[in-house]
């Protein structure tokens, strides 16, 4: 025999859905404290670091300037 009650109407959860969202919170930190993307080699379009002749080869053929044929 359970102990547990049986499940009915005023047994219901509401569904995460039903809850209200949080506000997202305001945050007053200086914006300029924080390193954005543009200061970042990978904000300008560098490739990471890939190492070896290869990967060396393919840069360079592909930075080199249309009048170095």
């Amino acid at each position: 025999m359970s102990t547990a009650p049986a499940p009915g109407p005023r047994d219901s959860k509401p569904s995460p859905s039903d809850r209200p969202k949080p506000k997202p919170t305001l945050i007053f930190d200086d914006p300029l404290d924080q390193q954005s993307s543009d200061d970042t080699d990978r904000g300008w379009g560098e490739r990471a670091p890939a190492g070896g002749s290869a990967a060396d080869l393919a840069r360079f053929l592909d930075e080199k300037p249309p009048h170095h044929i």
